[in-house]
């Protein structure tokens, strides 16, 4: 019996190792291909950039092997900033943010497996054991993927330079499509489309238009199924997009790669002395900034025939470069970037250099201007602008960040009654601090001082309180020599039990607030300003001989109306404006002064939102601004002067 059973096992093991045998020889292996790994070699050698650790690529022959470096932080290192510098890895976090880490061009191609994903530039496509068409997972499949720690993957963000249109990926899944001036005659912007390479759609919103030179933009959604496919790939604009996926169907499949918001050069402005460059994804953290002597300013489209400039400053996303000669060039428009020295790697850029554009000179200087960046604030606009024009503002500076809710027909209104107001259009996300710095520069021939202040925030002295409107209530509070900045201190005003946006105005609706004094604001003299332009929402960094002076609140104060009602304070979980602040729908940081108590990360009203943060109920302004701007309308009836 045992002889026999024996027996059986030797002939059951023989015949698997037999057909085990013969499957290797006709099925192909799991592994990858060496052809998958082949390329050409490159001209420069490559970087990879992972959680702030640069490793490089090693040649041998013609495959390709990516050597990792692993870091532990220090001990003593704050674990909330371990988190967000995670946040920052290549990848996608849970709530559908783009988190790109720079990526440079000329992307090798291979694979690598993740928890049963695999992620692959070879094959152009994210799979996974998951079910593709259930669209309920897909952001929590794509977060998981690319979320794990243990993986190194290229996504080339370098589009083909011959190409005049092109598109940058947003964060939240937004692709912002740039449109040359050569392809851009229609002025109808209605009724277009963004077609991607997997034959899908979707709509494509007029968002403004780019200056020097002019470039129309359209922002789309970027579909579900295309966020599952890599690499992603620029859409093409069409009006027609039914008729256009069989005609552009093989020219998106090689299609440029869209270019990645965190890492490009973005904008270029002339001085008289230099050349000033914005650029995200080199000084990403505050307070911590690369060398200057670690870049070089290109004017051109290549590195072989454009002209180098040294870099002279390097601070936060402004890079200040010396002059190219300009008989190196036409009067076109030549694009700019960054050079990396080490190793030689260029900065995608959507920014042109034309020598021809100067800063507007000549003409009277305003004492006192206000700049601010906005977002769909067209129904504050007009109390924001009415009061501080009566308080000395002359010029108002608005840089919009793609607003959609009417905001030129009211500035358009504004204009109509007198007041001096210019809208720049600014489309880019988390450029807060970029932005004042790019207004002082330009405004440095136009104003004299710059106040930085939101539309939510009023400047006013309890001094007033028996004052009648003048334009010199506020000019008369600015310091001299050698102070160049003034800073104001601000009170925090809750939501005072309203349910939605007073009618009467937000000096009028809210008068409940937090006892205590939070952060402050600054009206800076735009000559005393630094080189660098170095800001911090929202003072400046000044020049040698020059120093800021606090204000006492006994004789001016920031009215900030930060906790407003519900449906008005949930818009502020879109985006924040600042580059060095997280957004609030990311779980880190909660901890931080700029979150809300009581608010977690995501936009769900609290229990009670009505009667938080009132603690001292302050009328002061409130009383003040009724008595200057309550009128009777042609019905006999009361109200203020922002409501007519």
């Amino acid at each position: 019996m045992a002889l026999n059973i024996r027996t059986v096992f030797l002939y059951v093991s023989a015949s698997i190792f037999f057909l085990a045998s013969l499957c290797h020889l006709l099925l192909p292996t799991a592994s990858i291909s060496p052809n998958l790994l082949r390329r050409s070699s490159p001209s420069n050698p490559q970087l990879y950039i992972h959680n702030n650790l640069i490793t490089h690529e090693q040649e041998e022959d013609t495959t390709t092997t990516i050597t990792t470096v692993t870091s532990q932080p220090p001990c003593d290192q704050d674990p909330r900033i371990i988190q967000e510098e995670n946040m920052n890895s290549v990848g996608f976090n849970a709530d559908g943010m783009i988190q790109f880490e720079p990526q440079l061009p000329n992307s090798r191609s291979i694979s690598t497996e993740i928890e049963g994903t695999v992620l692959s530039n070879a094959t152009n496509t994210i799979t996974s054991q998951a079910d593709d068409d259930d669209d309920d997972d897909d952001e929590r499949f794509v977060s998981e993927a690319i979320d794990s720690k243990n993986y190194s993957m290229y996504v080339s963000p370098k589009a083909d330079s011959s190409n005049t249109n092109v598109s940058v990926l947003f964060p939240s899944w937004e692709t912002l499509v740039i449109v040359s001036s050569e392809d851009g005659d229609d002025n109808n912007y209605t009724s277009y489309f963004c077609l991607f390479d997997t034959n899908e759609i979707s709509p494509a919103r007029f968002s403004g238009t780019l200056p020097y030179p002019d470039r129309k933009t359209f922002t789309c959604e970027l579909p579900r199924r295309v966020r599952r496919k890599q690499p992603f790939r620029q859409p093409v604009l069409t009006k027609t997009p039914d008729d256009d996926k069989m005609k552009y169907n093989r020219l998106l499949s090689q299609s440029p790669e869209l270019f990645r918001w965190n890492f490009i050069v973005y904008d270029v402005i002339e001085t008289e002395n230099d050349v000033v460059l914005l650029s995200k994804g080199i000084n990403k953290r505050q307070g911590i900034n690369r060398s200057p002597t670690e870049f070089k300013c290109l004017f051109g489209d290549d590195t072989v025939d454009g002209v180098r400039t040294s870099v002279t400053s390097s601070l936060q996303e402004v890079f200040r470069c010396q002059r190219p000669d300009l008989t190196a060039f036409s009067q076109n428009p030549i694009k700019t970037s960054l050079l990396i020295l080490q190793p030689n790697q260029l900065l995608p850029s959507i920014a042109y250099y034309t020598p021809q554009r100067k800063i507007a000179t000549g003409g009277a200087k305003s004492l006192l201007c206000a700049c601010t960046m906005v977002y769909n604030v067209a129904k504050f606009l007009k109390e924001w602008v009415i009061y501080h024009s009566k308080i000395g503002v002359d010029r108002f500076i608005l840089y919009d960040n793609g607003s959609d809710d009417n905001l030129d027909k009211v500035v358009i209104l504004l204009k109509s009654k007198g007041y001096d107001i210019e809208t720049r259009f600014w489309i880019w996300p988390k450029t807060q601090e970029a932005g004042f710095s790019h207004a002082a520069l330009l405004a440095k021939d136009s104003c004299h001082w710059m106040m930085y202040t939101d539309v939510d925030e009023f400047v006013y002295s309890p001094l007033w309180a028996s004052s009648q409107p003048s334009k010199l209530l506020l000019p008369s509070l600015l310091p001299t020599y050698p102070h160049g900045q003034l800073i104001i201190k601000c009170y925090e005003f809750g939501p005072s039990n309203q349910e939605k946006h007073p009618p009467m105005g937000v000096t009028q609706g809210y008068n409940c607030r937090k006892e205590t004094e939070n952060r402050h604001k600054s009206i800076v003299l735009l000559d005393a300003i630094h080189e660098s332009l170095l800001n911090v929402i929202h003072h400046f960094k000044l020049k040698d001989g020059y120093k800021s002076k606090k204000i006492g609140m006994e004789t001016m104060v920031v009215n900030h109306y930060k906790f407003q009602a519900w449906p008005e304070f949930k818009a502020k979980f879109r985006r924040r404006v600042s580059a060095y602040v997280v957004d609030w729908t990311q779980s880190v940081n909660l901890q931080s002064n700029d979150r809300t108590p009581g608010l977690g990360h995501r936009a769900v009203e609290p229990e009670g939102w009505v009667e938080m943060f009132c603690e001292v109920y302050d009328d002061r302004l409130k009383d003040l601004a009724s008595r200057w701007f309550t009128m009777v309308d042609e019905r006999s009836e009361f109200r203020m002067a922002w409501q007519i």
